[in-house]
């Protein structure tokens, strides 16, 4: 039996469709169970997105069965998937998790599920994880790195019971252990900000405090060199999205193998992906440094 995926939709029906679209290609599909987790309107503004999504996902066909969740009020992303991974793996022992951003290789379904397969009963390995950044070099086809990550994803019931919700403990541990540098990547992002930005209410990522979870707790996850996600809501329609076409990638056109590998983080891997983070970053503070500037010259030129 293969996992069942979960998708979490709110009020975005174009880049649902193409999720969802993308996720019938796979070989696996007609083979799965497809959920979809439909929060609730945030703001009166919300309702006509959110119905327009509703009315579309009750048309899907392609999959095992399709099972809709229409949740009456709106709960916010992270209670969402928090709830809907709990009930999954309470109920199936595992699951893919998509959000309505994804869109998947036609390969995707089958890796996640021979990862899943693959690593049950290996407790150092907390998920399987289907996106990889465009890095220009050579790595191996399947590789660990430590934590977890959020972009097409997937656990199993003894994964998810590592999950730490109180953002305030993963913080005193990370603190303790003297551990923000490592989980920051020496630098390359904000991870520890972003973890104390979720404590004091400044956002409300479930992703940071998964990832951290896993962290701390020394597990790893399962990456391919060649991505089989891409993130399309890098275009400021999501809730923590920006604009950018940095992570955009190529997805990939054949199967990933599971080669042995051994179970532990690729320090390779992570460097490479540090330098590009940094690399990002840095062109990132030059272009809002420089539009800052065009906006203050445009300023003064009409006073």
């Amino acid at each position: 039996m293969y996992a069942p995926v979960a998708l979490f939709v709110y009020n975005r029906p174009l880049h649902t469709r193409q999720t969802v679209e993308a996720l019938q290609r796979n070989d696996l599909a007609r083979e799965t169970e497809l959920v979809l987790v439909s929060d609730g309107p945030r703001t009166p503004s919300a309702v006509p997105a959110v119905a327009a999504v509703r009315q579309y996902i009750r048309g899907i066909e392609g999959f095992r069965t399709v099972t809709i969740v229409e949740r009456p009020t709106n709960v916010g992303l992270a209670q969402s998937i928090i709830h809907g991974v709990t009930r999954l793996v309470r109920d199936h022992g595992r699951v893919i998790v998509l959000e309505d951003d994804l869109v998947t290789s036609p390969h995707f379904l089958r890796f996640m599920n021979a990862g899943l397969d693959l690593y049950e009963d290996d407790e150092r390995v907390i998920s399987i994880h289907g996106y990889m950044y465009p890095l220009r070099t050579i790595l191996p086809e399947t590789f660990f790195l430590r934590g977890a990550d959020c972009w097409g994803w997937a656990t199993w019931k003894r994964g998810w019971e590592l999950f730490e919700p109180d953002a305030a403990r993963l913080l005193d541990q990370l603190r303790e252990r003297k551990l923000e540098r490592a989980f920051d990547l020496e630098g390359a992002c904000s991870y520890t900000r972003m973890l104390a930005d979720q404590n004091a209410g400044r956002n409300d990522s479930w992703a940071i405090r998964w990832h951290a979870s896993a962290f701390l707790n020394g597990r790893l996850s399962l990456n391919p060199a060649r991505s089989l996600v891409l993130n399309i809501g890098n275009d400021h329609s999501g809730t923590h999205s920006g604009s950018t076409r940095a992570f955009n990638v190529d997805l990939a056109s054949t199967p990933i193998r599971l080669d042995p590998v051994a179970v532990e983080e690729c320090l390779i891997a992570r460097d490479h992906i540090r330098d590009f983070l940094k690399a990002w970053r840095r062109r990132s503070f030059v272009s809002r440094a420089a539009s800052r500037v065009l906006r203050m010259t445009g300023r003064l030129a009409h006073r």
